[in-house]
C-alpha cells in the first residue's frame, strides 16, 4: 500500500511539473500565409527571416555589381518591400538573420587557385581590388568589414539581429547558419535578398535538404542574369521553388498575415 501511495505521489508531482512547464512556455499562434502552390501555416516562434546579400557591393551605386556594369535596379527595387517585411517580422519577435558574402583580406577563403569560385570572382568581379567608396572611405571589393559588405542603410541590422558572413553562394557552406537555426528551434525560413537564382536559390536548396520549410517573397529579391530573356532566371528559380523546394509568396501577403495577427492579439 505504501508503495502505491509513494508512486501515486510521484506521479501527481510529475503532472504538476509538466503543467507548470507548459504554462511557462509562451503560446504561439500559427499564421497562415497565402502562397503558391498552396497556403502555408507558419509558427512565428519558430520562424526566421533570411536576408541574403543585401549589401552595398550588390545593391548600391558604386558597389561591385554597379562597377562591373551589372544592373542593380532590381536589387534596389527589392529594398522597400524587404524593409516592410522586416518591420512586420520584428513585431512578433521573429529572428532576423543577415547573410553577407565577404572574404578575408588575404583572400585565403576565396578558394583554390584554379577553383571556379576564385577565378570568376577575381576575373569578372574584381574581388579584393582597392577602391574609393561613395562615402569617401578607402575600401576593397567584397572584403569583410568594408563599405562594400555593409548592409544597405535601409535594411541596417538591429542589435538583436544575427549577421553571418559566407564565402560561397550557399549560406550553409562552412558557416554556423544551420547550428544557429537549430539553437533557436527554427523550422520556417522566409527568404529575401539577392540574387534569386544564385545565392538565394543555392541557400534554399541546402535548407530544403536539411528539412527546413522555405518561403520566398518574390518582390523582395531580384536576379540580373537573364533579365532580358522571355522567362527570366528570377522567374525560373521561383518556379523551381514553387514546384519542388518550398513556397512562393510576396511582401504584401506576409505583412497582411502578420498585421491581422497583431489585430487579433489586441482584441
Amino acid at each position: 500500500m505504501l508503495r502505491f501511495i509513494f508512486f501515486g505521489f510521484l506521479g501527481s508531482q510529475f503532472h504538476i511539473a509538466l503543467c507548470a512547464a507548459s504554462a511557462a512556455e509562451p503560446k504561439s499562434e500559427m499564421v497562415t500565409l497565402d502562397a503558391k502552390p498552396e497556403p502555408i501555416a507558419i509558427d512565428p516562434a519558430h520562424t526566421a527571416v533570411i536576408v541574403v546579400d543585401m549589401e552595398n557591393d550588390f545593391a548600391a551605386k558604386g558597389g561591385m555589381f554597379d562597377r562591373a556594369g551589372i544592373d542593380i535596379s532590381g536589387a534596389q527595387k527589392a529594398i522597400p518591400p524587404t524593409a516592410k517585411v522586416l518591420t512586420a517580422a520584428r513585431q512578433p519577435g521573429m529572428k532576423i538573420i543577415y547573410l553577407k558574402m565577404g572574404y578575408r583580406a588575404d583572400l585565403s577563403d576565396l578558394g583554390a587557385p584554379d577553383s571556379v569560385n576564385r577565378t570568376r570572382h577575381l576575373k569578372v568581379l574584381g574581388v579584393g581590388q582597392k577602391i574609393q567608396a561613395p562615402d569617401g572611405r578607402e575600401s576593397r571589393v567584397l572584403i569583410r568589414d568594408t563599405w562594400g559588405t555593409d548592409i544597405v542603410p535601409e535594411l541596417k541590422p538591429e542589435p538583436n539581429d544575427i549577421v553571418i558572413y559566407k564565402t560561397r553562394f550557399s549560406g550553409f557552406y562552412q558557416t554556423d547558419l544551420d547550428a544557429t537555426l537549430k539553437k533557436f528551434g527554427i523550422k520556417y525560413l522566409i527568404f529575401t535578398g539577392v540574387t534569386t537564382s544564385i545565392c538565394v536559390e543555392s541557400t534554399v536548396r541546402d535548407a530544403m535538404f536539411r528539412d527546413y520549410l522555405c518561403i520566398l517573397l518574390n518582390d523582395c529579391m531580384s536576379e540580373p542574369i537573364g533579365n532580358d530573356l522571355p522567362r527570366t532566371n528570377h522567374e525560373a528559380s521561383l518556379l523551381n521553388v514553387e514546384r519542388l523546394f518550398g513556397w512562393v509568396s510576396n511582401s504584401e501577403q506576409f505583412v497582411k498575415a502578420f498585421t491581422e495577427k497583431q489585430k487579433r492579439a489586441g482584441q
